[in-house]
């Protein structure tokens, strides 16, 4: 697993896989995942499908400093994300909210996208068990459903979407939300690093991985907009997508989170204006 294997190397990188004779992972841009078959399956199990796929070519990346942990919440914390997958991941769906990557108090602790431990549990009503990365940082330590901490960022989204929609079925009758990227690193004091924090050659081997992965969730899905939550987020999804001839929308929504100034004067009004113009108020309004 992925978390077995973060620990510093004599090279002085951290390993994600079991780092024994594996073959170089992007050796070329042509590189392509296995296609997800749909065969007499659910979008559910395609969607999942494409995430375990996804896991078995992270766990042999290699990451240097700063990076001294990395958490994958897809494997650790699988039982409340697949619950969050087959409660909620259906046909017909024709958004997709797509995340940067999970944040210490959120999905890592939870493995729902943006997933405040409140709005998960109270909400969304997810439920499972959720264990340990292997090495977890003192500071950061994994307690799941049962995490004292808040995620802001996660408050914010989930929050916004219960006052709009009452439940999550009307939420989820027209839109899902994925992260890009999984995985969840972290420096020696704990601090947070997001993917662009990460060196070039290392940041971009972790993308053109995460892309090929979105390109399979986005066509097993069949949605037809893409809403990056914040700028980043978009503008990977616009190139990815594109790259790979994929035809679908894609827009983007401020990210809701507390380092953001203008996400703190009211995120909220900024993102019902911004859906309002996409059109999806008009699918989200409880009728």
């Amino acid at each position: 697993m992925l978390d077995d294997n973060t620990f510093a190397q004599e090279s002085g990188e951290l390993g994600c896989g079991d780092g024994k004779k594996e073959a170089a992972l992007c050796e070329s841009n042509e590189q392509r995942f296995k296609p997800v078959p749909e065969v007499n399956t659910t979008p559910s199990s395609r969607f999942l499908q494409a995430e375990l796929e996804l896991n078995v070519h992270l766990r042999r990346l290699t990451f240097s400093e700063p990076v001294r942990y990395i958490y994958n919440p897809l494997e650790y914390a699988w039982d409340t994300h697949r619950c969050y997958v087959e409660k909620y991941c259906r046909g017909g769906q024709r958004i997709l909210f797509l995340g940067m990557n999970p944040g210490p108090f959120g999905m890592a602790q939870t493995g729902v996208p943006f997933g405040e431990v409140k709005s998960v549990v109270d909400w969304l009503k997810i439920t499972g068990e959720v264990g340990h990365p292997q090495n977890e940082h003192p500071k950061r330590r994994i307690t799941g459903l049962a995490c004292p901490q808040s995620e802001v960022s996660g408050a914010r989204f989930w929050g916004f979407f219960r006052k709009l929609c009452g439940e999550p079925a009307l939420f989820f009758r027209h839109c899902f939300v994925h992260n890009l990227c999984p995985l969840i690193f972290m420096s020696t004091s704990g601090k947070n690093l997001t993917p662009p924090e990460l060196p070039r050659a290392e940041r971009d081997a972790l993308l053109n991985l995460c892309d090929i992965a979105l390109c399979q969730v986005v066509e097993a899905l069949g949605v037809s907009m893409v809403i990056g939550v914040g700028r980043v987020a978009e503008q990977r999804a616009r190139q990815a997508l594109s790259a790979a001839g994929v035809n679908v929308r894609v827009e983007g929504i401020m990210h809701p989170s507390p380092r953001n100034p203008q996400a703190n004067k009211g995120w909220e009004d900024v993102a019902k204006a911004k859906l309002a113009e996409l059109g999806v108020m008009a699918l989200l309004k409880n009728s």
